[in-house]
């Protein structure tokens, strides 16, 4: 049986470091939530470090300045790893050629840029002259779905291109409404015969990072039982966090809310059956981070 706890301070003082998911557990797409806010700012003011670690395909920079947007204070957190910062480099690394397709909307292209805006030497043409695909969400996330790829999908897998997946997710919601990521359409170029290559969660390059930030702001090394992975992914954040070895908080308010039917808090026979379903498990869960 998953204990269900009533807020972070409930296990906070076991820990030193929190891996925190952005979407689902600290803002909604929309807004930050005011009591997620709050209890990271406590863990922080308790001598403990927050390393915001997100499947964002975005460079931790465009994260921190979305934050912002979305009234996110700079004290709750110490530092941001992002899906955008494990993957920029295998791209940069010309892992994927120097010349890809991109599949994602306009608002990724910092993806293709240095820290200081200095674009890579990776030119983006059209599929046909292709050597790879970097793939950050889908090109209207709104309107479109995995489907409205198909024809893509096939003529990069008959051609052998690789594709990098900079986000694994494979749906977010954004408010009230529930949108495909990249992780989709990087789910359905694998089961058309091709393949995808991820490094954000629950993939080991964005623990690695998160951890190597940890350690920088800390000045020092960081024991794993020491850690707290806080996600509302199933199989991102938990899956991520019992692959890596560490202790994990389950926000179920997020993606798996009517699952765990969580108004408050989860209710508890149907939250030990989602883990026992999904064959993991979980050191806590909470409805929401508070």
């Amino acid at each position: 049986m998953t204990p269900i706890i009533p807020a972070l301070a409930e296990i906070a003082p076991r820990y030193d470091v929190l891996f925190c998911d952005l979407w689902g557990c600290l803002h909604n797409g929309v807004a930050v939530f005011p009591a997620a806010v709050t209890a990271l700012q406590d863990f922080r003011k308790a001598g403990g470090t927050v390393i915001l670690v997100t499947n964002s395909p975005r460079p931790s920079r465009s994260v921190a300045a979305q934050l912002e947007g979305l009234g996110a204070p700079a004290d709750c957190y110490d530092d941001i790893a992002s899906s955008g910062d494990a993957a920029q480099a295998a791209m940069a690394a010309g892992l994927y050629g120097r010349k890809v397709y991109h599949i994602g909307p306009q608002r990724d292209l910092p993806f293709f840029s240095d820290a200081d805006g200095t674009p890579y030497e990776i030119e983006r043409v059209p599929l046909e002259e292709a050597e790879g695909i970097i793939c950050t969400g889908l090109f209207d996330d709104r309107t479109e779905t995995p489907t409205d790829y198909r024809l893509t999908i096939a003529t990069g897998v008959n051609r052998g291109l690789k594709l990098l997946c900079a986000n694994p997710d494979v749906i977010v919601d954004v408010g009230e409404t529930r949108i495909y990521c990249a992780g989709a359409i990087a789910e359905a170029y694998a089961k058309a015969g091709g393949t995808s290559h991820y490094y954000g969660k629950p993939h080991a390059p964005i623990y690695q990072l998160a951890r190597q930030r940890a350690e920088a702001v800390r000045g020092e090394e960081i024991r794993d039982a020491h850690i707290l992975c806080i996600g509302d992914g199933i199989n991102t954040d938990i899956r991520g966090a019992v692959g890596e070895g560490l202790d994990a908080l389950f926000v179920t308010g997020g993606l798996a809310a009517n699952e765990t039917n969580t108004t408050d808090q989860p209710e508890q026979a149907k939250l030990d059956d989602f883990l026992k379903a999904s064959s993991l498990s979980a050191t806590a869960a909470i409805g929401f981070l508070r």
